[in-house]
């Protein structure tokens, strides 16, 4: 169990997911400091100057429409980048693969796969995975096919 929990940690996907995640958190943090640094204080000069720009009251009531326009920006502007940088570029790369301009992942052979299945099937029985005790390799796994 231990071991198939490491193997679901360090698949390439997971690995991925979680770099993703750091650098989409550090992202947003960049954002929203723009937003908080410059264009909270332009919404505040647009709303009137002030302590109140950005806001006002009815009835004691105060509705701070900067602080939503400023969040609402905040998500657009993150969106936006994330879309140009990420999701952009990989729906072109997708596309060429389609079309045969850049060639997909290589699958492996009918060999390699055979070699792969021997080793588990070792691996299972509790032996060391490795060439064939013949000594001959995968020629050996290949010849008795």
């Amino acid at each position: 169990m231990i071991k198939g929990f490491k193997d679901f940690l360090f698949r390439g996907n997971v690995v991925d997911l979680a770099v993703a995640v750091v650098i989409g958190a550090a992202f947003t943090a960049v954002v929203t400091s723009f937003t908080e640094s410059f264009l909270r204080p332009l919404i505040g000069l647009a709303g009137g100057g002030g302590t109140s720009g950005g806001s006002f009251e009815v009835d004691g009531q105060t509705f701070a429409w900067g602080d939503f326009l400023n969040s609402l920006l905040t998500f657009v502007l993150t969106a936006a980048v994330l879309y140009f940088v990420v999701v952009l570029p990989l729906k072109l790369i997708l596309e060429r693969r389609r079309h045969g301009d850049e060639p997909g992942p290589v699958a492996p052979t009918q060999v390699e796969l055979l070699v792969e299945i021997r080793d588990l099937l070792r691996a299972q029985q509790g032996r060391e995975p490795g060439p064939d005790p013949a000594g001959s390799g995968t020629t050996a796994l290949h010849g008795r096919l």
